[in-house]
């Protein structure tokens, strides 16, 4: 019993939080939003760290992989786990929309009326090549100390750390400092997730107590599909692929160890704020380090099941508020790309996305409103799947590199070393 306890007291108290602060925001209402301070003192402190633990979790990742073989190996798979999981998405996401009209004609009236006649100060014509080079780079140093560049930071990250496995013995000295700064940014995160039941527990609240009163009846239908998706998303899609990467023992691994993952994400909304936790996890479920301490940073940026499923339910939205008939490939390609310029910030992270969305697809710019309000109230549900989405492909991504006996292998590396000490 008190081994069980010792396993899961931390997720069993992280719950807990949860579950009251819904609770308190679900009595209190707008007025739970006085716990906000609370809520937001533990989010600051995430985004203090998040830059650095970025950038010295995927630097010292890939320097460390001294066979290069390996190295290619792990980067290819992990951007090859992240097209086909995201093809899954997409695809869930299509047979969805298309099934259930998201939209009642009873309803599309109110929402356009809705519609403010405002034109927003955001570049109506975007030009995909100039996005594309904004959100992977920077033109000073300092842009890049910033979580609104982090796919930028992503790409110096990889940059430097393979340049630092590339110099071999020549970066040895750097390389020790970076794995010593990057043990003290973890230990960091230890001594703020002691303040995260409280934390957590308190954004929840204000979140609950804001989130619930701020859907109304013209968006209640798509708020209800996305979530029944995305929950049986998290199921079974999630199993099929532990299954996959580790049969029974990787099911069940898998299960054991994400609920903080799960949790962490539901509260704070923001994958970014999620990635230590999350590197934990996979760890925890036997991902070898250099493959976890990669895969999630990167993930952050480059795979987002939830914002996936998520785009595609706000372009087939338009498309029945608007009575449009756009081909499969395009609501597919547009949803693939609007997925990168999604930011791994609380609400507001996706307006850039939905205004490729809006431009490519044609419709007016003064529906802007209605995504902003789509992605709002589905965005609990949708960070959770971007960020279990990457604990699961790590796992795929355990099995394809490390072979097919890579969860034995580090059970018994474990007992070892338990042994020993």
């Amino acid at each position: 019993m008190k081994k069980v306890w010792s396993n899961y007291k931390q997720t069993f108290i992280l719950l807990v939080s949860l579950i009251i602060g819904a609770i308190v925001g679900l009595v209190f209402k707008e007025k739970a939003s006085v716990l906000s301070p609370f809520g937001d003192l533990f989010m600051n402190l995430m985004f203090v760290i998040i830059i650095p633990l970025i950038f010295l979790t995927i630097t010292t990742s890939i320097a460390k992989i001294g066979e290069p073989k390996r190295l290619s190996k792990v980067i290819l798979t992990i951007f090859g786990i992240f097209i086909v999981t995201s093809l899954v998405a997409v695809t869930i996401g299509l047979i969805t929309t298309y099934s259930i009209k998201l939209v009642n004609p009873d309803d599309s009236q109110k929402i356009i009326e809705t519609l403010s006649d405002e034109v927003t100060d955001e570049k109506i014509e975007l030009n995909i090549l100039e996005r594309t080079v904004q959100a992977i780079s920077v033109n000073d140093f300092a842009s890049i100390l910033s979580k609104d560049n982090i796919l930028a930071l992503v790409v110096v990250s990889i940059l430097i750390g393979l340049a630092l496995s590339k110099i071999g013995d020549e970066g040895k000295a750097l390389k020790d400092v970076l794995e010593a700064a990057n043990k003290v940014v973890l230990k960091f995160v230890d001594f703020v997730f002691l303040y995260a039941p409280i934390g957590l527990g308190c954004y929840f609240a204000a979140l609950i107590g804001t989130f619930g009163a701020s859907i109304a009846v013209g968006y209640a239908k798509t708020f209800v599909v996305y979530t029944v998706v995305s929950i049986l998303f998290y199921f079974i899609i999630y199993s099929l692929y532990a299954f996959i990467a580790g049969g029974k023992k990787g099911f069940f691994t898998f299960w054991k160890n994400v609920i903080p993952a799960t949790a962490t994400s539901i509260s704070t909304c923001s994958s970014a704020a999620s990635i230590p936790v999350n590197i934990k996890c996979s760890k925890a479920m036997g991902v070898s380090d250099d493959i976890a301490e990669t895969i999630i940073p990167l993930g952050t940026s480059f795979h987002k099941d939830g914002s996936i499923i998520g785009s595609v339910f706000k372009i087939m939205f338009l498309v029945y508020l608007f009575g449009t008939n756009p081909s499969i490939g395009k609501v597919i390609g547009v949803a693939l790309i609007a997925n990168l310029l999604v930011t791994a910030v609380p609400v507001g992270g996706g307006t850039i996305s939905e205004m490729l969305i809006i431009t490519m697809m044609g419709f007016p710019v003064t529906a802007l409103p209605i995504l902003t309000i789509i992605a709002t109230i589905i965005d609990p549900p949708a960070t959770m799947l971007n960020v279990v989405g990457d604990t699961a492909s790590s796992l795929l991504v355990a099995r394809i590199v490390d072979g097919k006996n890579w969860l034995n292998d580090k059970i018994n590396k474990t007992l070892k070393k338990t042994r020993k000490a």
